[in-house]
């Protein structure tokens, strides 16, 4: 099998400023990045998480640190440029794994940021997953 290089984005939203609303947030993001992805930690050269300025209880490096396999995971945590009007509470992230060449990337945009890149949400998820799924019958 090739393996390739490959970049993923993400994004999701919180309700507050709080390290519990952070946590569960960045948890459930990660969660859903593997899964989709079916990618392991091991594969993972780096990500850079980025949150908007009214978010500051904890570092979403801190939380991913925590988790099975991560703690070797270079990451890097900055500041989203402020634009007026754009969307609050904000989480995103910018992972590079190597991935099967034939594996189709799962950009995975949660709650609210939904909205920021509607092509590539879970209705387009699952459209491609019934797409393959009827290929191969």
């Amino acid at each position: 099998m090739e393996w390739q290089m490959r970049a993923i984005r993400g994004a999701t939203t919180v309700a507050e400023n709080s390290v519990e609303a952070i946590r569960e947030a960045v948890t459930e993001l990660i969660n859903e990045l593997e899964e989709r992805n079916q990618l392991q930690p091991t594969d993972i050269l780096s990500v850079t998480f980025s949150v908007t300025r009214d978010l500051d209880a904890i570092f979403p490096a801190a939380i991913a640190r925590n988790r099975p396999l991560w703690d070797s995971v270079a990451m890097l945590d900055v500041q989203q440029m402020y634009v007026e009007g754009s969307l609050q509470r904000c989480i995103r992230f910018l992972i590079h794994a190597y991935l099967p060449t034939s594996a189709p990337v799962h950009h995975i945009y949660l709650r609210q940021a939904a909205k920021l890149r509607p092509d590539w949400g879970l209705q387009q998820t699952l459209q491609t997953s019934q797409q393959v799924v009827e290929t191969k019958v």
